[in-house]
C-alpha cells in the first residue's frame, strides 16, 4: 500500500480541504506526506524587479511569496493528526512538470491532489494541470473531489475557513515557541519586534475577529439545534473570555524583556516569557482539538442548510487566507511575513 504521498498545494481555499482529505488518507494507511507547493518566478516580473531594488526586505519576503505559509499550515494540520510531514517549495512556472519530477525525485509512490484550484496567475493546481500531471506521471495520481463539486458548499467551505484560520493560529503559535525555546536557551537574542509581530497577529486576528465569529454563529447555532454540546461550548466561551489574559501574560512578558538592563532581570523575564507562552500554547492546542473534534462533527450532523449559509457568510468576511482571498490582504500578508521571517531566524 501506498507509504509516502506527494500533496501539491496552492493558495487557495481548496488547499484546506484537499489537506485535510490528505491528512486523514494517510493517517489510515500509517503513510508519510511530502506538502508540495510551486511558484513563479517573481523576480522576472515588473514589480519583482522594481521592488528588488527599492525595498529588498519586501522583496525578499514576496520572492518567498506565501509558499512557506501555505506550507505550514498544512504541517500544522499533519501534526494535529500525527501524520509525519516534509514541506518542499519550487520556483516554476511549469506547475504539472513540477508536480512531476518532485514526485520522482523524492520517492513517492502516490500523488494526491485535487481536480482544479482557483483561477488566475496564483492558481497552482488547475483543472489543465491536474490532466497534465495524469498524462505525464509514472506513479499514481489520486484525484480527491473538493468543495465546488459538493452539494454541500456552504458547510464544507464554512468548515475550511474555520480550519485554514486554526492552522494558521498554529503555524504562528508553532513559531512563536521555537523563537523564545532558542532565546530561552541562550542561542541569540530575543527578536523582539519578531515577537511583537507575532502578538499583534494573534490579537487582532483569533481574539478579535475568529473567536468572537464562533460565539455569535458556529456555537449559536449549535446550541439553538441540540443540547447535546452545550458543556463543550460553555468551556469554549470561557476559553475565548480567558484568552485575553492569556495574551496580555505573553506581552508583559516581551516587554519586561526588552526593559530588562541586567542580567537578573533578563532572566525573570525569560522565565516568565517561556511560561506564559508554553501556558497559551497548550491552552490553544486543548481549544482546537475540542473545536475540530467535537463541535465541528456536531455541528456538521446538527446544522441546517441556512445555519452554515450564514456561519459562510460571517467567517468570509475576516481577513486571513481564505477562499479567493487576494494576496494584498493585510492579514495575509502578515501572517506571510511572520512565517517567513521566523524560518529564517530559526535557520
Amino acid at each position: 500500500m501506498y507509504k509516502h504521498l506527494l500533496v501539491p498545494l496552492d493558495g487557495s481555499g481548496l488547499a484546506t480541504e484537499i489537506v485535510s482529505q490528505a491528512v486523514a488518507f494517510a493517517a489510515a494507511l500509517g503513510a508519510r506526506i511530502s506538502f508540495f507547493t510551486a511558484q513563479a518566478d517573481f523576480s522576472s516580473t515588473d514589480q519583482g524587479a522594481l521592488q528588488r531594488t527599492v525595498a529588498p526586505d519586501a522583496f525578499a519576503a514576496n520572492l518567498a511569496g506565501e509558499a512557506q505559509g501555505i506550507l505550514q499550515k498544512a504541517e500544522a494540520a499533519a501534526s494535529a493528526k500525527g501524520v509525519p510531514c516534509s514541506l518542499v517549495s519550487r520556483v516554476s512556472d511549469r506547475p504539472a512538470a513540477a508536480i512531476v519530477a518532485e514526485a520522482e525525485r523524492l520517492g513517492c509512490d502516490l500523488i494526491f491532489m485535487a481536480s482544479h484550484g482557483h483561477k488566475g496567475l496564483r492558481a497552482l493546481v488547475l483543472g489543465s494541470q491536474t490532466q497534465k500531471v495524469l498524462a505525464n506521471a509514472r506513479l499514481p495520481v489520486l484525484v480527491a473531489s473538493v468543495e465546488s463539486q459538493q452539494p454541500e458548499r456552504d458547510m464544507l467551505v464554512a468548515i475550511a475557513i474555520i480550519q485554514d484560520e486554526h492552522r494558521s493560529l498554529a503555524a504562528v503559535v508553532r513559531a512563536l515557541q521555537a523563537l523564545v525555546e532558542e532565546a530561552a536557551g541562550g542561542s541569540g537574542p530575543l527578536d523582539v519586534p519578531l515577537l511583537q509581530a507575532m502578538l499583534r497577529y494573534i490579537e487582532a486576528f483569533p481574539e478579535r475577529l475568529h473567536h468572537p465569529k464562533e460565539n455569535d454563529y458556529l456555537f449559536r447555532h449549535l446550541a439553538a439545534r441540540t443540547k447535546a454540546f452545550d458543556g463543550a461550548i460553555a468551556l469554549l466561551r470561557a476559553e475565548h473570555l480567558a484568552g485575553d489574559a492569556l495574551l496580555q501574560a505573553m506581552q508583559s512578558a516581551v516587554d519586561e524583556w526588552a526593559a530588562a538592563r541586567d542580567e537578573a532581570a533578563r532572566q525573570a523575564a525569560k522565565i516568565a516569557l517561556a511560561g506564559a507562552v508554553k501556558r497559551f500554547a497548550e491552552a490553544q492546542w486543548a481549544h482546537m482539538n475540542l473545536e475540530e473534534n467535537t463541535i465541528l462533527p456536531g455541528a456538521r450532523e446538527h446544522l441546517t442548510t441556512d445555519d452554515w449559509r450564514e456561519i459562510r457568510a460571517a467567517f468570509a468576511e475576516n481577513g486571513d487566507p481564505r477562499f479567493d482571498t487576494d494576496l494584498d490582504d493585510d492579514f495575509k500578508q502578515l501572517y506571510a511575513r511572520i512565517i517567513h521571517l521566523a524560518i529564517a531566524k530559526l535557520e
